[in-house]
């Protein structure tokens, strides 16, 4: 394994020559106590060797065997794979084009509900676009009780409440535009994108006047438009019952104290209490905290009309027909306010079981990472995942996903792209779509 080494704002760093790219795993971007906002890094203590990936944020495959946990997932995406777990997970990895000045940059959010997930899954990985000329970033935050508490009393000096895990994405981001040049990428060029509640995470940020301006284009997969419309956040106030319960589950008498208890502790409070409630969801989820979600800011109406969106479902998704219906209401708004919007219909029902295009399927073909998966896959899957690589390749590039590997591809909502063994844009099969959220095979997060 080759090294390479490169001087930054932050100090000299170490990664890995892939001959073809460059890799940085592991970078400290910030860091955070307990339920305190996150502290950019600016400055490295040495040589930063980012050789190694860094630790994701505590969550239930942290404490129990994921193989039967979370049986579907950890085979697609975690199978054979080690993982480190902690509080301290502020990490990004970067994958960097050689000889790159100025490339475009897009800054990847994992799904996972805001529950679970990382960075470094099996189907997560920049290197076709570093060999394509794009700067890949993905990045941890923190989750679950540990990034989404929002009980009233902790809401600080300057008013901010929870979203804890947001400010970690903002940090990221923030961190990106500060230093990204050193590794040939253009700050002022960044394309966010994001997968469930990572697209909910960059439906959010792009509506936020605290990073106004700050992206070119967006990529929302299976999500946007969710809390908009569905899942709309609430005010930490209503969150109150549902934290003081894990107070009491925890065996502590206040927020504080709830603080100082062990994350296994925190933990199993958190996730007994949620076994209770049937809204639990809702309460370990991003809030109004008065600055990154406000009232004003982040609704139907303030949808930002300065950048470019791509919007994707699967055609086995979550609850299928619920996500055409968001998706549609969502792209026309967008155009409605100017800004172009390509939409597609990931319509690839995956080989090896009757699981059909389940939710977030899509991603093994987007990054170009099916060799890493169990399902044994036939040439067509790989020219499926070539099509999407060029298309999201385009798009971060230009803001426009139209390229030689795939049909024309119109901004609207209509007769969406739909990525399958006949790539074509084409109507919605809405009956199709409507039988598959009653019969649906495909996991959900």
């Amino acid at each position: 394994m080759n090294a390479v080494k490169l001087n930054t704002k932050c100090g000299k760093i170490k990664g890995i020559d892939f001959g073809e790219y460059f890799e940085f795993r592991g970078i400290r971007y910030a860091t955070a106590e307990r339920w305190k906002y996150p502290v950019i890094t600016t400055k490295f203590n040495g040589m930063y060797d980012a050789i190694m990936f860094g630790k994701c944020s505590y969550q239930r495959r942290a404490f129990e065997d994921d193989e039967i946990c979370n049986a579907f997932y950890h085979k697609e995406f975690r199978q054979n794979m080690n993982f480190e777990y902690s509080e301290d997970c502020l990490y990004l990895n970067i994958y960097a084009p050689k000889n790159a000045e100025n490339a475009p940059v897009l800054l990847y959010i994992h799904g996972g509900s805001f529950t679970g997930g990382s960075s470094n899954e099996g189907h997560i990985s920049g290197a076709e676009y570093a060999k394509r000329g794009v700067v890949f970033v993905s990045i941890n935050y923190r989750l679950g009780p540990f990034g989404f508490c929002s009980h009233p009393d902790l809401t600080d000096e300057k008013g901010r409440c929870g979203n804890f895990g947001l400010y970690d994405q903002l940090a990221a981001i923030k961190w990106v535009k500060d230093n990204i040049s050193s590794f040939g990428g253009n700050g002022d060029k960044i394309t966010i994108m994001g997968q469930s509640a990572g697209a909910m995470s960059v439906d959010i940020l792009l509506s936020t006047p605290v990073c106004k301006n700050w992206f070119g284009g967006a990529i929302m997969m299976s999500g946007g438009a969710l809390q908009r419309e569905v899942a709309k956040p609430l005010l930490p106030q209503k969150t109150k019952k549902f934290w003081n319960n894990i107070i009491s589950k925890a065996g502590v008498n206040n927020i504080e104290e709830l603080r100082c208890v062990d994350p296994k502790t925190l933990y199993y409070a958190w996730f007994e209490a949620c076994n209770e409630d049937k809204l639990s969801m809702l309460y370990t989820m991003p809030v109004k905290d008065g600055k990154i979600i406000t009232k004003n800011s982040f609704n139907m109406s303030t949808i930002p009309s300065d950048v470019s969106y791509m919007l994707g479902v699967t055609q086995t998704d979550m609850v299928p027909i619920v996500l055409e219906g968001v998706t549609k209401r969502f792209a026309k708004a967008i155009i409605k306010k100017g800004a172009p919007c390509y939409v597609y219909n990931f319509n690839r029902d995956l080989p090896g079981d009757n699981s059909g295009a389940w939710h977030s399927s899509d991603l093994l073909y987007a990054f170009g990472t099916l060799g890493n998966n169990w399902r044994p896959f036939e040439d067509v899957d790989y020219t499926i995942s070539h099509q999407m690589l060029s298309a999201i390749t385009a798009f971060a590039k230009t803001g426009n996903p139209n390229c030689t590997e795939i049909p024309d591809w119109q901004s609207g909502y209509a007769e969406p792209m739909r990525f399958c063994e006949n790539t074509r844009c084409e109507k919605w099969d809405t009956k199709k779509l409507f039988k598959n959220t009653f019969s649906n095979n495909g996991a959900e997060f």
